[in-house]
């Protein structure tokens, strides 16, 4: 079973400050990310939206924030309403001048079910490389 943590980079052409404010603001995040109900960047808050599948299946996914160091890092842990399997998601921060190089690490994927498409290291590559290098990267770029 594979273990090893699922890890996307992408340098974009805009400050830590500005994806900071993308990955952390409700209002900004509905426009790159999820529509999330609330959304507080603080330690043990509690967050859940709902993602689509390949097919059209509706997957609610549950939330908590465990690690937050301003314009530097933001964890929380993604689960699955209803199905067994825990993991978590990181975005670091690495300033690179008037750039910042963005990674996002998923760990835990092999505790879910494997059943299906959806739940396969293929398709979390897919859809964090289509987040980090066109959903946010286009928002965050913009900007500028």
């Amino acid at each position: 079973m594979e273990t090893k943590p699922l890890v996307v980079e992408r340098t974009l052409n805009a400050p830590a400050s500005r994806i900071w404010q993308a990955l952390t603001d409700n209002d900004k995040m509905k426009q790159w990310y999820f529509q999330l109900e609330d959304f507080e960047p603080r330690v043990g808050f509690e967050f859940s939206f709902t993602g689509q599948g390949s097919t059209g299946e509706k997957y609610k996914h549950n939330c908590r924030i465990t690690a937050v160091v301003p314009e530097k890092k933001l964890s929380y842990t993604w689960v699955y309403d209803g199905l067994s399997g825990h993991s978590e998601v990181t975005f670091e921060l690495f300033p690179e001048g008037d750039k910042t190089l963005v990674r996002i690490t998923h760990t835990g994927l092999e505790s879910f079910p494997q059943h299906g498409p959806d739940f396969a290291v293929e398709s979390f590559t897919k859809g964090w490389n289509h987040i980090l290098g066109i959903s946010l990267k286009t928002f965050v770029e913009k900007e500028n």
